[in-house]
């Protein structure tokens, strides 16, 4: 099977998840931009918590493939945790799905709920020093079972952009930053068996 058809399977595979809309291959060109956008990210506080760490972003960028593509309100995002806090090497939140279990979370005094993201140690908070020593961000690389079944594909990652690379994303795609609409990176490497 030759490469252009093994990236039109994939896209074929990307296009048919329910909440896609529009795909774009990116190019040599693309991945620099992003590289350059998600060091900036990385550089801000993200929701006020800390300087983030887009693990997946940075696990795309290095394989063979890469596609952005644009979801809706009806995209399932993958199984979380999607947001994980670190400090000193240490999980010391994560965000939940799960409302039961969120509102269980809120009820206890040594934890703390913003949104769906829950603190599991409040003390950590009081301890650090959020300009020397603050909360990682990170966004984990993600599975995508819909890519990983397709023929002579392997190493399949799906990753949330930051803002600014979902809105250069959206703007390569000619789309405007409408409430409920995101993009995703994936990207894959071919057949790894002859590796």
């Amino acid at each position: 099977m030759e490469n252009d058809e093994i990236i039109e399977n994939v896209k074929t595979s990307i296009i048919s998840m329910k909440g896609v809309g529009t795909t774009l291959l990116l190019n040599e060109e693309d991945r620099e931009i992003i590289r350059e956008l998600e060091k900036k990210a990385d550089e801000m506080t993200l929701m006020g918590l800390g300087r983030g760490d887009n693990k997946g972003v940075k696990a795309v960028l290095k394989n063979d493939v890469i596609f952005a593509f644009t979801t809706n309100m009806d995209f399932s995002w993958p199984e979380g945790p999607n947001v994980i806090l670190m400090h000193n090497e240490c999980v010391v939140g994560q965000d939940l799905d799960d409302e039961a279990k969120l509102e269980e979370m809120k009820s206890c005094k040594d934890k703390l709920v913003i949104g769906n993201i829950v603190i599991y140690d409040t003390s950590v908070l009081k301890k650090m020093d959020a300009k020397k020593d603050p909360l990682i961000v990170v966004l984990p690389p993600k599975p995508c079972e819909e890519v990983e079944c397709v023929d002579k594909v392997c190493n399949v990652v799906l990753a949330s952009p930051s803002p600014p690379s979902d809105e250069y994303l959206k703007g390569k795609m000619g789309l405007d930053n409408l409430h409920g609409t995101g993009t995703f990176l994936l990207g894959f490497d071919f057949d790894c068996s002859c590796n």
